[in-house]
């Protein structure tokens, strides 16, 4: 018998013990032994829960017990759950998680711990939810040399953006929807302002190309400050306003990543990811443009990507799985990319430029710092990358 365990008994950690509910004799006859959930950490009064027999409120419990083999990280924060999943690795059990800013900031060092100890650290579920993203990066696309990541990484903007094209509703009304749908947090800077979009494509960064990118090194725009306007004019002209997440492997060797609402072609697939779902297109030298697609958060398709680590885990008991990055990407600045550029104001078309209606235009081919230049020289009112 397998035995795991689950830290912080919320959506993630209570869709967990209901996927497991739900497909336990698939999961053991997949695995050729039975899985039993043996402990929750939860310092909240669960006694009404079904569960409630398995809670416990001491993590020493589950760090010295010989026969539990994985914790799931169900906590969040990088706090109280990187000293519990640091414990954790280090007395000799897996660790599985869905916790973004937990692995963007401190991925290196528990894989690190993780393979000292020949122990997995995993962590699917921390981009795109229950889309299957990142084994497939690091599994299925290992014969490649990615090239180029891009991808709606968060339900929350997406949802807002999708509203405001087909409703043609403000931002600041969308989000009171989104709110009222449960969709946003009362406190929703981290998804608007493109914090965790920014963590998740650092997570990506990380796979693709084995070096570090801090969170903090990353440009990070999100969508506050986007005007209903905007959003009409580029959708007059054939374009969608998506808040993207995008890591570039440059010619010199060199990587870039940054997030920033784009302008992208109405025909492309990832313009048609609409409402909270997430999309993430992945470029290799061989494979080409594949697609990844599906619900980005919720509580079983979150649970659903980490009862697969978890078993995945359990099958690399013996041979753990070699995962892990070195710290260090060299870095370009986002002012070094090179890109066209939307642009929105009351100022003469510059030669070289696509008029569109509203009084805005499309840039030839500028880097970002250019574009900036330009946009600052003009007097425009909004600025924002096209993707294309």
């Amino acid at each position: 018998m397998a035995n795991f365990a689950i830290m912080g008994f919320g959506t993630v950690g209570a869709g967990v013990a209901e996927v497991l509910r739900l497909n336990g004799e698939r999961i053991a006859a997949g695995l050729g032994e039975p899985l039993c959930l043996k402990y929750i950490l939860d310092v909240r009064d669960l006694s009404g829960n079904p569960y409630a027999d398995k809670v416990v409120k001491d993590f020493s419990v589950l760090e010295n017990d010989p026969e539990l083999d994985v914790v799931v990280e169900s906590i969040g924060g990088a706090k109280v759950a990187l000293e519990f999943t640091r414990r954790a690795l280090l007395a000799g059990k897996s660790v599985v998680t869905s916790n973004k800013e937990l692995v963007a900031a401190h991925g290196r060092e528990l894989l690190d711990i993780a393979r000292e100890k020949n122990v997995n650290y995993l962590f699917e579920a921390s981009v795109g939810g229950g889309i299957p993203v990142l084994r497939p990066l690091f599994q299925c696309l290992a014969g490649n040399e990615i090239e180029e990541i891009a991808g709606i990484l968060n339900g929350t903007t997406n949802y807002i953006l999708t509203r405001m094209v087909q409703a043609g509703i403000s931002f600041e009304e969308a989000l009171r929807e989104a709110q009222e749908k449960g969709y946003a947090e009362a406190n929703p800077a981290a998804d608007v302002e493109g914090v965790d979009a920014c963590r998740k494509i650092c997570i990506l960064s990380d796979l693709a190309w084995g070096r570090e990118v801090p969170p903090e090194k990353v440009s990070t725009q999100g969508i506050s400050g986007l005007e209903l306007k905007d959003v009409g004019i580029a959708s007059g002209a054939g374009y969608r306003v998506k808040l993207l997440g995008r890591a570039v492997k440059l010619a010199d060797g060199r990587q870039c990543a940054y997030v920033a609402p784009h302008l992208i072609p109405s025909d492309s697939l990832i313009a048609g990811v609409d409402g909270v779902f997430n999309g993430i297109m992945v470029r290799g030298n061989a494979v080409g443009e594949v697609m990844f697609y599906g619900q980005g958060a919720g509580s079983l398709p979150t649970a659903s990507a980490v009862m697969g680590d978890v078993i995945d885990a359990l099958e690399h008991r013996e041979k753990r799985r070699s995962l892990g990055w070195s710290e260090g990407a060299d870095l370009a600045d986002f002012g070094e990319l090179p890109m066209r550029w939307y642009l929105r104001g009351d100022f003469p078309v510059p030669a070289g430029c696509e008029v569109l209606e509203g009084g805005a235009a499309l840039t030839g081919v500028l880097t970002a710092g250019e574009a900036g230049a330009l946009a600052e020289r003009l007097g425009a009112a909004a600025l924002l990358p096209v993707l294309e």
